[in-house]
């Protein structure tokens, strides 16, 4: 992506943001993914409590695929797994997860596959600068609710040969994609009105940041008009600190009157500040996947790739989906209770099954994939609506399933 022996060059006027931009789409061409898995970690015998995020750390042993271990602010695992061919980079992932769910275990923890953390209230542990000024930023709740109690998958697409190809369909499938694997109705131990709250998080914040890039011809002019036209979060100073911005002033203002001259490394900073649905940053970043149990994550993944470097399984399901190309808040707060979405998920999914034989996905693996479509998208019930029907029983039902092995 970005030259970083030029990160000091300083930035003239816009067009030195456009030729950011397209940068950002310049990357491999091959069709290699690498995944970032969240979890929610939970004490198996407090689930109402947070668990130190060092409690974590120190449970952790050395995981056999190479996947990188990182934590968010408020404590959330997460698992970048090493980016290959898809059978490859689900498979080193897998074992990630199976060592690290073992350890964890052993240590009287378990890592929670929900979107959003559905009983105990935002508490950030991570006090970097970079946190300090976004919590400031963001404000609460939600910017408290995003940086501490959400959990998702992010699906890292390489942009092949024809970039603006891969870009359009992520977008196009997110609404659908959203709806299929929502999962995270609840908070405080009660349903917050939709079926991925973790989406609603995100709806609620600061949308110069988080709505979708919009769709034009050009997605590198579109990326640099919405890197221009965002607002400022932050800007470094004096090495690590951080300092807020509170003026609501866009990098287009800043770049018209500066206070200091600006560089790409300012803008490449900006640029992980911005949380669209999906990001171009050398590769396709698809944001908007809630974080499925441990066992179904692969199934996620596996759909995402298959509709959208698999050329026949993409034509069948943009024909499909992209009427619906807009219902981001009705898939987020409908799921595929809405049936035009629901339609849309059950010929996606078929697309998808009759890919994965092409992309050299395991049999196991596909079955897994049928399995998922005839219990969540054929029913019209997203993982979602599992949670749901906890919170209808015996109160100790939900933190049961926090903290038992049935989540897996």
């Amino acid at each position: 992506m970005t030259d970083l022996a030029a990160e000091d060059m300083v930035i003239r006027d816009t067009s030195d943001v456009t030729d950011f931009a397209r940068n950002c789409f310049h990357g491999s061409a091959g069709d290699q993914v690498g995944v970032e898995l969240e979890f929610l970690v939970f004490d198996r015998t407090s689930p109402d409590c947070h668990v130190p995020l060092a409690r974590v750390a120190g449970a952790l042993p050395p995981l056999p695929g190479g996947s990188r271990v990182t934590f968010e602010p408020g404590g959330q695992l997460e698992l970048s797994g090493p980016a290959g061919p898809l059978p490859e980079a689900i498979a080193r992932l897998a074992a990630d997860v199976d060592a690290a769910r073992a350890a964890l275990r052993e240590a009287g923890l378990v890592l929670a596959g929900v979107g959003l953390d559905p009983i105990r209230p935002a508490r950030r542990q991570l006090r970097l600068p970079r946190y300090e000024a976004m919590a400031e930023f963001l404000g609460t709740p939600y910017g408290s609710l995003m940086m501490c109690s959400t959990a998702s998958i992010q699906v890292n697409l390489d942009l092949g040969d024809r970039p603006a190809v891969r870009w359009e369909r992520a977008h196009l499938l997110g609404p659908v994609l959203t709806a299929a694997f929502a999962n995270s109705p609840l908070s405080g131990g009660r349903p917050c009105g939709w079926m991925s709250g973790r989406q609603a998080v995100w709806e609620n914040l600061d949308r110069t940041r988080t709505a979708p890039v919009p769709a034009t011809g050009d997605p590198a002019a579109a990326w640099a008009e919405y890197l221009l036209d965002a607002r400022l979060m932050l800007v470094r100073e004096n090495g690590d600190r951080c300092r807020t911005v509170r003026d609501g002033s866009t990098f287009r203002d800043w770049l018209a009157a500066p206070a200091r001259p600006l560089t790409l490394a300012d803008l490449a900073y900006h640029a992980t500040t911005i949380f669209p649905p999906v990001r171009p940053r050398g590769w396709l970043e698809i944001r908007y996947l809630d974080a499925q149990r441990p066992a179904d994550w692969p199934v996620c993944v596996a759909v995402t790739h298959a509709l959208v470097m698999d050329d026949r399984a993409a034509e069948t399901a943009i024909a499909a989906a992209e009427p619906y190309a807009g219902m981001w808040p009705g898939a987020a707060r409908h799921g595929l209770a809405e049936p035009r979405l629901r339609k849309a998920a059950e010929t996606c999914f078929r697309a998808a099954l009759a890919a994965l034989p092409r992309l050299g996905v395991s049999a196991g693996l596909i079955r897994e994939v049928a399995a998922f479509a005839d219990r969540h998208v054929t029913t019209g019930r997203p993982p979602a609506a599992d949670l749901l029907d906890l919170v209808k029983g015996p109160p100790r039902r939900l933190s049961a399933w926090l903290t038992e092995e049935g989540q897996g």
